[in-house]
């Protein structure tokens, strides 16, 4: 009598996977009637196998993986297909040094597919070399194997390494083609990926589409459009392809004429849609296919969270958060949660960041590091510092990545405090974590608000001579920043000058807002200049610019700058602040009387003034002018 399988354990199991309301039948499989028979008598070896591989299939698929050992261990004898499915199911749950010890042993019994399943169980845990290993030693290859090997490179960013490899193929299949044609145009090969394309024998929707959005993605949204004019099928995803390359391309119109003429439209049609409208500024577009919609998922309504935090609109971004929050079904995610507290950020709403604390610390999301570091920012930008240090501080050393550190520098830099965030910098670096560029933008800030004007500009220095990273707008502003704050004008106007046309908008404007700091006219009035030449409409800079007019008295050139800017009908946005004081936000606008305890804030302020002056902190009536104005 052969032992096939021990009864008692793979019964103990069957009620539990039963989903049918009669007990007797297990999925289309009759139980036996004897539940009290350990192993009294022998079934068909085959028929035991097919039970036992799928009472092992389920167990691992609910992530019972040591109960699936347990009975795998009990059976006197295993057929390939029992090794298949006790592989893989370590496979699907990550644990893949499990797998390796089942692989490895004398006993296993493995063919083409065990191989494939353990040479793609390491790509998918980015261990590419100990694939490539287990791929060369593979006595038998299919086709199968190749393209798992060479969508592995790929994903890896080793495209020319997938493509060598395509090219040794035996055998192709239209996967195979697709898979490298993808590589090539991911990594911008969008010429190498048409040349493939075009000596294809066989294409299936798959290869027009991954042709059209790699076309779009490489800014060839005409040649896309003509190739999808040319598919011979579409399906959904064909249409979605061409529309996102419109929307990356900042053709929204051609991008919502073909959204129009869709044939049937699913949800990522609709988020491509609002995603694309957002990212080029068309908030009110995006508003209207928004409500439109006749079914949203999360990614809609983070969608539009973000176009209005992007549009200063942060409390839009509550409302809708509190009103997705309504539909049970729909569950934040980490881009939700980021969102959403950027929007309290933006607000200094910590009581309405806290309660959003709350609803994080009851997810999975809790550890992530992208909101952690939201978390960090929220708390800084509501002036909770401590809280923020705490949060960072709680985190294992394990657990922080570079975001978590970038977050904490710039928290510091948000407050000025310039030496604490050279301190975690140094930290940083000594525990072995890399800058990038996110790291020097809140470096400088630090040093550029805490008025560090040499180390910012040794760091400046440090970051110029490091050629892994690129020097960013971010950084050259930051540096006319250190330089305008510590009255290092003509020094910051020559850096400028020599950027070229490369200089922007915000590079200039952190220097015109040095120059009136200081009162430096000359300079104020060649950068403003400069500005209006860029952006002609911009009330801020005639602002500013009369402003500095006023503060060395030349008051007819204050009241031309005035004028012009009547004679344009343009009007700067006045300055506006907020505070909640006992759960009410106390609202104040430049100029406005009508705040109920106006008259003694004004004292308050005046108060204040005198005290500044005396400690020299401002200039005589620097308060006044933009009210005057």
């Amino acid at each position: 009598m052969k032992k096939v399988c021990h009864l008692s354990f793979a019964l103990r199991h069957v009620r539990k996977l039963n989903s049918h309301p009669t007990p007797s039948i297990i999925y289309g499989y009759p139980l036996l009637r004897n539940l009290r028979v350990r192993l009294t008598s022998t079934f068909s070896l085959r028929l035991g196998m097919k039970r036992c591989n799928f009472f092992i299939s389920r167990l691992c698929k609910e992530g019972k993986i040591d109960e699936a050992r347990k009975l795998f261990d009990e059976m006197a004898e295993r057929d390939i297909g029992l090794w298949t499915t006790m592989i893989s199911g370590y496979i699907k749950c990550g644990m893949i040094k499990e797998a390796r010890k089942l692989f490895d042993r004398l006993d296993a019994k493995k063919n083409v597919v065990i191989w494939t399943a353990m040479v793609s169980g390491y790509i998918k845990l980015n261990q590419i070399e100990e694939a490539e290993r287990l791929f060369y030693e593979m006595p038998l290859r299919n086709v199968v194997s190749w393209n798992t090997m060479i969508d592995g490179y790929a994903r890896n960013g080793q495209t020319q390494h997938a493509l060598d490899l395509f090219r040794r193929m035996p055998e192709r299949n239209v996967v195979s083609w697709n898979t490298i044609i993808t590589a090539l145009a991911h990594c911008g090969r969008i010429d190498d990926a048409q040349r493939l394309f075009n000596q294809m024998q066989e294409r299936d929707v798959v290869s027009w589409t991954t042709m059209v959005a790699g076309l779009s993605k490489n800014g060839r949204v005409d040649d896309a459009r003509e190739l999808f004019d040319r598919m011979p099928v579409r399906n959904v995803v064909s249409w979605n392809a061409m529309i996102t390359g419109y929307a990356q391309n900042r053709r929204l119109d051609e991008a919502l004429e073909l959204f129009e003429r869709m044939p049937e439209r699913d949800m990522p049609s609709w988020n491509t849609m609002i995603t694309g409208f957002i990212q080029n500024g068309d908030l009110n577009r995006a508003e209207k296919l928004f409500d439109a919609m006749p079914e949203k998922n999360v990614i809609t309504w983070t969608a539009m969270m973000t176009g209005y935090v992007q549009h200063g609109l942060s409390e839009e971004a509550l409302k809708i958060f509190n009103k997705m929050r309504g539909n049970d079904v729909l569950k934040p995610n980490t881009g939700t949660f980021v969102t959403v507290l950027g929007a309290c950020s933006d607000l200094a709403g910590l009581t309405e960041g806290q309660q959003i604390h709350q609803l994080i610390s009851k997810t999975i999301f809790q550890d992530s590091t992208y909101v952690v570091s939201a978390l960090i920012n929220m708390y800084s930008k509501c002036g909770e510092l401590h809280i923020a240090r705490k949060m960072f501080d709680d985190g294992s050393l394990r657990q922080r990545d570079l975001i978590s550190w970038n977050g904490m520098i710039a928290a510091y830099a948000h407050h000025g405090y310039g030496k604490e965030a050279i301190n975690l910098f140094n930290k940083m670096q000594e525990l072995g974590f890399r800058a990038n560029d996110v790291t020097f933008v809140g470096l400088l800030t630090a040093c550029s608000h805490a008025g560090l004007v040499e180390e910012g500009l040794k760091y400046f220095d440090e970051l110029v001579k490091d050629k892994t990273i690129q020097v960013r707008e971010d950084h050259y502003a930051c540096l006319i920043d250190l330089c305008g704050r510590s009255g290092r004008l003509e020094e910051a106007f020559n850096i400028i000058e020599g950027l070229g046309e490369e200089a922007s908008l915000s590079v200039w404007g952190a220097l015109l807002a040095g120059c009136n700091v200081h009162g430096n006219v000359d300079i104020g009035k060649l950068v403003a200049n400069k500005i209006l030449k860029i952006e002609p409409e911009n009330a801020g800079t005639y602002s500013l610019l009369s402003n500095m007019y006023a503060l060395v008295g030349k008051w007819k050139e204050a009241a031309d700058v005035r004028m012009k800017m009547k004679v344009k009908g343009l009007k700067k946005q006045p300055g506006c602040s907020w505070i909640e004081v006992g759960n009410t936000v106390q609202v104040f606008v430049v100029g406005d009387k009508s705040h109920s305890l106006s008259e003694l804030l004004g004292h308050l302020l005046i108060d204040l003034h005198t005290k500044m002056k005396k400690a020299g902190d401002m200039p005589d009536d620097y308060l006044l002018l933009d009210e005057e104005f």
